[in-house]
């Protein structure tokens, strides 16, 4: 078979298959490019979920006549100054987005800059356009594209249903509006306006957590922590929610890489690490994160579409934003979501029982159940279960906690889980505070001090190894045994002690105490699997955090164990004291909080 070249408007259709997926896809480039041209206020108008119309209009630089009859034509852009393509500060830079989008649909481009004395357009159909003409426009852009894929049919036939590619598109305006603060979106369906967001007033954490509680909701608003962080040239901003407010997927994870959004394994990978010892593995937080570093340090040239990143030094990364997380999390303390109350409430005026809470995981399967301490481990923890502090003492000899029979109200302590009123069935501390009303699982509460104190004993010194009586010798292919052997040495510091053996093999002659009896072929492997898609030996890591869960649920308090004053009142103290305390070791919330105003709205007093 003879090799020849391919027309231009072939070139041109296969170019925009791999810029142009579905209509979402133009509608992000479009955007982006009126972004890049300083737009302060763009709206978006779909018909047919953008099949058969799709219509950006913005009030940004516009283009003059001969600047937008170039803008339809292959690899012409304004994105970069000079022929570097390192230095990247754009959101668009391939110059194939006008004319890949042209190459399978009418479009129509009306512009306009500032001081011009008349709007000029230019028509694109099939991939030929037309010769400017002048128009009538305000300063700015409209881009009107009609018939998407009419000259690539089959493509149409691979598209979702309307509200599905709907969908597709409200998502690409909501990134780009989280990402952009200042600047106001409207997306319209005909005649129905779907999105609105106003241009943000105030500083930027102040605007952008206006734009989030608007997207992600106002119960986001209300439990998110801020992250504000820097490593060597990288700085990340944004907000996290609280642990014990979670999902089932990672839908409601957004991440921006220098304002541009971004689905990247390695940061995603990073969250969950950050996570792992507030959170079940099923579940996931809420967050919108914003890395911001030198464009060098990262190469946005990696997909056509723009959604995919690689950092010269992804350690530092993943560093910077597992380390901002745990920093936000022990900063917040006790906290518990609000979500967790107000859902109660919500359930309690329905008269229903949530069968499929919306935090925490209440599955039989506990992270980490399936492991066997090894022998002498559990007498060896025992020193990390003592009771708490106080627990013996009567509350008449202590000085920071009143008698839970207080007579006057106002003479409560100003604690911010309150002063325990007493018990029920066992299992759970009712506690009053100024303003209302907070119930403690004991066993959860207890459950997250135990781990922390585990946690701390472990931060104290090197882990622990066992040698194994006979080395175990574990077959791989070749470079997954390299991978482990090139991290030996970060693996002995986690107690396990690898070494190479021959081609696709490595023996392992010492594990991690803490592991007891484990399957030393299953580990490794899982190994290597974690070290080619994240980088990291997060499994032996997580399976480290997942015994000391295991570990902690053992030696805590358990529930149906009667508590007196004193033992209660030493519950909440260091509860209070004590970080992550808000959620136990699997994620679930160790208190409820309710307001005085929300009880009384419950039995009608409101």
């Amino acid at each position: 078979m003879s090799i020849r070249l391919l027309p231009p408007d072939l070139v041109n259709r296969i170019a925009a298959g791999e810029v142009v997926e579905r209509p979402a896809s133009a509608v992000k480039e479009l955007v982006e490019n009126a972004l890049d041209a300083g737009a302060r206020r763009i709206d978006v108008a779909v018909k047919e979920a953008g099949k058969s119309l799709i219509v950006i209009t913005d009030d940004g630089g516009g283009m003059n006549r001969d600047e937008l009859s170039l803008a339809v034509d292959r690899h012409a852009t304004s994105k970069l100054p000079t022929d570097d393509l390192v230095h990247i500060r754009s959101l668009g830079f391939r110059g194939e987005a006008l004319p890949s989008i042209g190459a399978v649909s009418r479009v129509t481009i009306t512009s306009r800059t500032e001081n011009a004395e008349s709007a000029w357009e230019i028509r694109v159909e099939g991939g030929r356009k037309s010769d400017p003409q002048p128009a009538a426009h305000p300063a700015g852009t409209r881009i009107e594209v009609r018939d998407l894929f009419y000259a690539t049919p089959a493509r149409l036939k691979f598209l979702k249903s309307q509200r599905a590619e709907l969908a597709h598109i409200s998502d690409t305006i909501n990134r780009l509006a989280m990402a952009n603060p200042d600047v106001g979106f409207t997306l319209r369906d005909g005649s129905r306006t779907i999105l609105q967001f106003l241009p943000g007033q105030g500083n930027l954490f102040e605007s952008r957590l206006d734009r989030l509680g608007a997207i992600l909701g106002r119960e986001f608003r209300d439990n998110a922590l801020a992250i504000d962080a820097t490593r060597e040239c990288a700085r990340l901003t944004g907000y996290a929610g609280l642990p014990t407010l979670n999902r089932a997927t990672s839908t409601h994870q957004f991440l921006f890489v220098n304002g541009r959004p971004v689905r990247d394994k390695l940061l995603y990978g990073a969250v969950r690490g950050a996570y792992a010892d507030v959170l079940a593995s099923d579940r996931h937080p809420l967050l919108a994160l914003f890395l911001d570093l030198s464009p060098e340090d990262v190469d946005v040239n990696v997909h056509p579409a723009k959604t995919e990143v690689r950092f010269r030094d992804a350690g530092v990364i993943r560093g910077l934003i597992v380390g901002a997380l745990k920093h936000a999390l022990a900063e917040a303390g006790h906290r518990a979501s609000t979500s967790v109350g107000i859902g109660l409430l919500g359930h309690a005026q329905d008269g229903q029982t949530p069968s499929k809470p919306g935090f925490g995981h209440y599955g039989t399967g506990r992270p980490g159940a399936h492991f066997r301490p090894s022998p002498g481990l559990r007498e060896t923890a025992l020193d990390y279960h003592a009771p708490l502090a106080n627990f013996d003492v009567p509350p008449s000899a202590r000085s920071d906690a009143p008698a839970s029979d207080a007579a006057d109200d106002s003479d409560l302590p100003d604690y911010p889980l309150g002063v325990a009123r007493g018990q029920v069935h066992k299992t759970y501390v009712i506690a009053q505070t100024r303003d209302g009303v907070v119930i403690v699982d004991q066993h959860a509460a207890h459950e997250r001090l135990v781990h922390e104190r585990i946690r701390a004993a472990l931060a104290d010194g090197p882990i622990q190894s066992q040698g194994l009586l006979i080395p175990e010798v574990v077959e791989l292919d070749e470079s997954a045994a390299n991978r482990i052997a090139e991290r030996a040495d970060e693996l002995r510091e986690l107690g396990l002690v690898v070494e190479s053996f021959g081609h696709g093999a490595v023996v392992v002659r010492e594990t991690p105490a803490l592991l007891g009896e484990t399957d030393v072929q299953a580990l490794i492997r899982d190994l290597s699997d974690d070290l080619a898609e994240f980088e990291e030996a997060a499994t032996l890591k997580d399976r480290l955090s997942q015994v000391c869960a295991t570990m902690a649920c053992h030696g805590s308090v358990r529930a149906g164990r009667a508590l007196n004053s004193a033992e209660m009142n030493a519950l909440l103290r260091e509860m209070e004291a004590t970080p992550l305390s808000g959620q136990c070791s699997h994620g679930r919330p160790t208190y409820v909080e309710l307001k005085l105003t929300d009880i009384e709205k419950l039995f009608g007093r409101r």
